[in-house]
């Protein structure tokens, strides 16, 4: 029977590789790169559970508001409409 999350649990590389469902390379890679939340105990990675939930709520967050900036101003093209000519 699985355990229950425990609130400030501690996870390893291989966890959270499973509970994301990539490879455990990809964690270490994400790790150094500072681009997920972790730090080092002895040398070894540690996750808070906390921390990676919050950053899975925060990579939702932006790739739904990243494209609705990215329209605004593409319909103003520029172009020579409104010159002279």
């Amino acid at each position: 029977m699985p355990i229950a999350p425990i609130e400030g649990e501690i996870l390893t590389i291989k966890e959270v590789a499973e509970y994301l469902k990539v490879t455990d390379r990809t964690i270490y890679r994400l790790a150094g790169a500072k681009k997920i939340p972790a730090f080092k105990v002895g040398g070894t990675w540690r996750f808070s559970r906390a921390d990676i939930d919050e950053w899975i709520r925060r990579q939702s967050t932006e790739d739904i508001a990243e494209p609705l900036g990215h329209s605004q101003g593409d319909d103003q093209s520029g172009g020579s409409a409104g010159k002279p000519g």
